[in-house]
């Protein structure tokens, strides 16, 4: 729309600051106030996305109703504003320099030599102004992946210069930086955030609002000191105190006037007051629960907590629809396989396996299976979670030996899970999976139905491998049923255990829809089954839990 107005944030000093959060919670705020806000981050890196990238090196993979892999700011973006997300909100330098040639290829260029400027950043300006002309948007929130001074997120800082000279006062900076705390001295010091705004100020940008990571107080002559160093006004710095959780952050930015001082450097009047009642109650849940339960988490990138952050955060959402203290124990898959399945999961209230790619840790998570299958333990099987429980269920049940994923082990005699139709003659990695939103039928009268209250939903997936249906109907025989197909290419999405007292497996990844506003009813489920077993298990230890 031609009143949009553009937000840029930027970062200094370090990476992991919280740029996504700062961004997502500014975000909160306008929206609170009655603006429709929409996110956007810009990755530096040259994968097309991030696909394809080790959970180690880049952490959980967001995928978007629109079939998009993306950054996991993308997941704040949305449990924050419970605002869907697509592929334009989410650009790469591979995706624009794939954009770029593809142009020149094309002959769009009329014969001219090809440069970062123009050419790049023009594609850049055009990706962040697309965003703002899709949706009747009051603002888009421009995240810029990395810090400034980075060689591989000079093109993006270029763009912003540019646009800054285009549009006016229809954009904004907000610089996100460091004010670390010495002990030694026993002060806070300024020169790393002068040194970094510096360095945006050499690539021609001024910030126009700087917010500063701290772990104690900014005092008024911190505060006038880095206002008078960076250029800017004394209210336009910003405290960011650590936390105890990212969901305070919004009522931090609040108490510090963060979108107020936004508003007013954009000639924008000052609005009513937000409403933020919601998200106050959540918060006061989260803070004060009245019950616990431990879930463990199997899989095998559990030391590393973003490669499950979705899964995550569901959890945290899903607690306070319970007032309940969710305590996620991270398992990993292969030293069950080490040390057995008692060490890691006898004391635990229910069971999530985690979804993934790969044979390694496999039968640590089967294993896993076969012990809260036998044991009535509550059960959720995300992805090759619930794939897992398939297998265990050919082996231990069917007496199907050797039965396995085609994905694990081609030569299995029974596969129980194979590779979709569509995908067997494909051999690049990247894009060639089942991705995006789904619809899926679910079968009255079974859990699936009583946890979504609907015959219809629509979820979003991540993967090539389906169960395969040549053996549904021994599966149906002996006790696991399919309580959700995708009605139109009849795959079986959901499978449950009718005689176990929770025991789901999901071929989707519903940690994608968990949001603050609108918890997943998957998650939410499991953690009121966790409490019910916990009641039984140990019924000194709290009173029960609220159907």
């Amino acid at each position: 729309m031609p009143d949009t107005r553009y937000v840029f944030v930027t970062g200094g000093v370090t990476s992991s600051l919280g740029k996504g959060i700062i961004s997502a919670s500014l975000a909160k705020l306008l929206q609170a106030r009655g603006f429709s806000v929409t996110i956007q981050k810009l990755d530096p890196y040259i994968n097309i996305d991030p696909g394809t990238l080790n959970p180690y090196e880049h952490g959980e993979c967001f995928v978007t109703d629109d079939g998009a892999e993306t950054d996991l700011d993308l997941g704040h973006y949305e449990r924050f504003s419970n605002t869907r997300t697509s592929q334009a909100n989410n650009i790469t330098t591979g995706r624009i320099y794939q954009s770029v040639i593809e142009k020149e290829r094309r002959g769009d260029y009329l014969g001219e030599t090809v440069q970062v400027i123009p050419h790049i950043t023009d594609e850049i300006k055009y990706r962040i102004k697309l965003l703002g002309t899709q949706g009747d948007y009051d603002f888009v929130i421009t995240e810029i992946g990395g810090t400034v001074g980075d060689i591989e997120s000079l093109p993006y800082i270029e763009a912003v210069r540019q646009l800054r000279w285009e549009m006016g006062h229809r954009t904004l900076v907000v610089h996100l930086t460091l004010v670390p705390y010495l002990s030694a001295a026993g002060e806070l010091k300024t020169k790393p955030t002068q040194h970094s705004v510096k360095t945006l100020l050499e690539s021609g940008v001024q910030p126009d609002v700087i917010v500063c990571r701290t772990e104690h107080p900014l005092n008024d002559n911190i505060r006038e000191k880095i206002a008078l160093f960076c250029n800017v006004e004394s209210s336009s710095v910003i405290e960011s105190i650590d936390a105890w959780s990212i969901y305070q952050v919004p009522l931090l930015m609040l108490k510090e006037r963060l979108d107020l001082e936004v508003l007013r450097k954009m000639g924008i009047p000052e609005p009513g007051e937000p409403e933020l009642l919601n998200w106050e109650e959540f918060l006061d849940k989260l803070r004060n629960p009245a019950h616990k339960v431990r879930i463990g988490l199997v899989g095998k990138y559990v030391e590393l907590k973003d490669a499950y952050k979705s899964i995550l955060e569901s959890f945290i959402h899903a607690g306070t629809v319970h007032q309940c203290k969710v305590e996620v124990v991270m398992i990993h898959s292969e030293e069950v396989e080490r040390l057995g399945t008692e060490h890691f999961l006898h004391d635990l209230d229910g069971i999530v396996v985690a979804p993934g790619f790969g044979e390694r840790g496999i039968e640590g998570k089967i294993r896993s299976i076969t012990y809260v299958r036998e044991r009535g333990i509550p059960f959720l099987g995300i992805c090759l979670g619930m794939q897992c429980a398939v297998v265990e269920f050919a082996r231990n049940v069917l007496g199907l030996e050797g039965a396995h994923s085609k994905e694990m082990n081609p030569r299995t005699p029974y596969p129980v899970i194979d590779i979709m139709e569509a995908q067997k003659k494909i051999s690049t990695k990247g894009g060639t999976m089942r991705l995006g939103a789904y619809p899926c039928r679910i079968v009255e009268g079974t859990l699936a139905h009583r946890i979504y209250g609907a015959d219809l939903i629509s979820e979003r997936h991540r993967h090539r491998y389906e169960f395969n249906n040549r053996f549904l109907a021994d599966f149906e025989k002996a006790g696991m049923i399919a309580s959700g197909i995708n009605p139109k290419e009849d795959l079986v999405e959901i499978v449950e255990i009718p005689s176990h007292p929770w025991f789901v497996g999901i071929q989707f990844h519903p940690e994608y829809r968990s949001t603050v506003a609108s918890p997943h009813p998957l998650f939410a489920g499991l953690v009121e089954a966790a409490l019910r077993y916990r009641q039984g298990r140990r019924p000194a230890e709290g009173s029960s839990p609220e159907a």
